[in-house]
């Protein structure tokens, strides 16, 4: 074992369970299953792999609870309003035969198994304030017959949990569950025994805390997941926070908190991207660890994705247990290669998020979990069915050395195949290094080292400022060619004016082949991270930005975890944003914009560069030469150069092809 970790690789005792090491995947609900509502081959697979990675406590997914709903009233489940219903999962016992499939493999890799329970919904509330507050659902106002409903329920779940074998219960209190609706100020204004101050706000969570203890005895380990503050407006701080963990800690109810930080939707919300720094909010955890007994163990989260930050956390006493899933999306072995100390092998999480994103908010039917940087993820059932050396050896070309070039070339030269790649930049990383000079997106070069060095370690013959065309790659003899060119800036051929000299593309600006005025308008046309980036990049160097977006909002597309952080860099930075415009026409002095529903024009003056971005286009120039010239027995076109799209599609993408050569 690397002396680097003595802390981290240390067994825990927390309350009658014995934690092998203080890595922790906190419950996180990334839809891994494929059969929803069951537990399937998928959710074993995802969440077991981490087990056999040497991450010591699983999470897994939360236990969604029954509701005490009218008899003929409908449940009420979806993207925007939660999951409320008549109706548990774990009272199916097709699901409960599951489970104990999952926590016997978790046990064989020598890890714990915690079960949180859940009420997430915006249905039910102390009063009637909208829990989410990025939403509108006005909740019911719960009675006393429906509190005893739930206090009960919590109850019902602990016990089937004991009986299929968990190690340990964790009562979801945080963000925009049941126990959070009670703690905090904004959603209890209530008058009578279940609000007031902090001391009275615990009551409902202490309750449920109770009535667990009642049913589980003292042979499984208890504990709350709280926020240690709100980042909410007219929500708890850190302190009133601490105040309530104090009282509940003073119960004797619990061996453990798990402590986050932030709101489901906030800026940061509870999981904060690359925006942030790692682990930024620890002092969270550092306050709640001096305030309780030691006996009573804090796990602190909160964008934790590398081992020596965590050993740092531990060592510094902020808390006793570290929260690391999203490093164990990225790499679910990163546990093992830290212990063995294999640092340069592990592929770092880059926090852009879009694992939990996606799983609120799904772009894809049928869903299964992403990963934008971890091809394998949501599809480990079939990588461990089809992955295996190649029957016979290929002289394999690659030409592009962005995320899906080097996934194809990685994953192929893993199987056996001599790879050869060619690329025309100075180092590999394509698209992905127009992101690294972005304020707050300094990490996504994490994967750029991953990849570069995994190639290397390979014995990929890697040759970059070289171009690539049909005879360069004929040359080679390739007995199959793999296509991965990317994608090229899109330019509107129907605006008049688009070519003149002070309207650039914002790919060139960031890889400083363009330079702007002092007064810049960003022209937009996509609805993700692109023109934020674009936007803040130029407002670090001073600039005065203002976008023109196409649609009702900046980032369209970014779920509801994520939107709030963006908006709120764009807002730091000083960004004017204007929506619902679409672009006319340029001139030397002005430039014409229509209104997205096509009834009002506008006139905009006063700006010295117009900065376009439009998304991009397909470059497959070459894959269709080479596919018409046939000499190439078999040619195969990866990631933007085929359908331009995200990083997790792009790398999905390239490793497929690597994984069928």
């Amino acid at each position: 074992m690397s002396t680097q970790f003595e802390h981290l690789f240390s067994p825990l005792q927390v309350g009658p369970m014995r934690v092998p090491n203080r890595i922790c995947e906190t419950t996180n609900t990334i839809n891994s299953s494929q059969a929803p509502g069951l537990i399937d081959e998928h959710f074993i697979a995802h969440h077991a792999a981490k087990a056999r990675g040497g991450t010591g406590w699983i999470g897994s997914e939360t236990w969604l609870l029954d509701s005490p709903f009218p008899p003929e009233a409908p449940d009420e489940v979806g993207l925007s309003v939660g999951f409320a219903s008549h109706w548990a999962a774990y009272q199916n016992p097709a699901f409960a035969e599951g489970m104990t499939k999952f926590f016997d493999e978790v046990h064989r890799a020598g890890a714990v198994a915690i079960t949180q329970l859940t009420h997430l919904s915006a249905v039910w509330a102390p009063s009637p304030v909208v829990v989410v507050g990025a939403q509108d659902y006005t909740p019911h106002v719960i009675g006393e017959d429906e509190i005893e409903f739930f206090l009960q329920s919590y109850a019902n779940a602990a016990a089937a949990a004991k009986a299929l074998g968990t190690d340990g219960i964790e009562i979801h209190c945080a963000h925009e569950t049941l126990g959070y609706s009670f703690l905090s100020p904004v959603t209890n204004r209530r008058t009578d025994r279940w609000g007031g101050g902090p001391q009275e706000r615990i009551r409902f969570v202490v309750a449920a805390l109770e009535r667990v203890r009642e049913r589980i005895g003292g042979e499984l380990a208890l504990g709350i997941r709280i926020s240690g503050k709100e980042f909410r407006q007219g929500g708890f701080d850190n302190l009133a926070m601490r105040e309530m963990l104090y009282y509940i800690g003073e119960t004797g109810l619990i061996d453990f908190a798990d402590v986050d930080v932030g709101h489901c939707w906030g800026a940061p919300s509870y999981v904060p991207s690359s925006y942030y720094a790692h682990a930024q909010f620890k002092e969270c955890g550092k306050a709640a660890r001096a305030d309780l007994d030691p006996k009573i163990k804090v796990l602190f989260s909160g964008r934790v994705n590398d081992p020596v930050v965590a050993e740092d956390l531990l060592k510094g006493g902020y808390c006793d247990l570290v929260g690391m899933v999203r490093a164990g999306i990225a790499d679910p072995d990163f546990a093992a290669k830290a212990r063995e100390g294999r640092l340069d092998e592990i592929r770092r999480c880059i926090s852009c998020t879009r694992c939990i994103d996606e799983a609120s908010e799904p772009k894809t039917f049928p869903y299964t979990p992403t990963c934008s940087i971890n091809p394998v993820i949501g599809n480990e059932v079939r990588w461990g069915k089809t992955y295996a050396p190649a029957a016979a050896p290929k002289r394999v070309v690659v030409v592009g050395g962005g995320l899906a070039g080097c996934e194809a070339a990685r994953v192929a030269a893993m199987r056996g195949h001599r790879v050869t790649l060619l690329d025309r930049g100075k180092r590999l990383g394509g698209q992905l290094l127009l992101s690294v000079p972005v304020p707050g997106r300094d990490d996504f070069e994490d994967q750029v080292y991953f990849e570069e060095n995994q190639l290397e370690r390979l014995g990929v013959d890697v040759r970059l400022q070289t171009s690539a065309d049909l005879t360069t790659v004929k040359a080679l003899g390739p007995d199959a060619v793999v296509i991965a060119t990317g994608s090229v800036p899109r330019v509107p051929t129907d605006v008049p004016g688009i070519d003149l000299p002070h309207v650039v593309q914002g790919w060139d600006v960031l890889a400083g082949k363009a330079t702007t005025g002092e007064r810049v308008a960003v022209i937009s046309q996509e609805d993700y991270y692109e023109t934020p980036c674009v936007a803040e990049y130029l407002t670090d160097r001073g600039k005065h930005v203002e976008v023109f977006h196409k649609s009702v909002h900046l980032g369209f597309e970014i779920a509801r975890y994520s939107i709030g952080m963006v908006h709120a860099r764009m807002e730091q930075c000083g960004v004017v944003v204007h929506t619902n415009l679409v672009l006319q026409a340029v001139r030397p002095d002005a430039f014409d914009l229509v209104s997205a529903y096509g009834v009002r024009n506008y006139e905009k003056t006063g700006f010295d560069t117009i900065v376009l971005v439009y998304g991009s286009v397909a470059d497959h120039a070459l894959y269709d030469q080479l596919k018409a010239d046939g000499s190439v027995p078999k040619v195969y076109i990866a990631g933007s150069a085929w359908l331009p799209r995200f990083m997790a599609e792009a790398t999905r993408h390239g490793a497929s092809v690597g994984l069928a050569i």
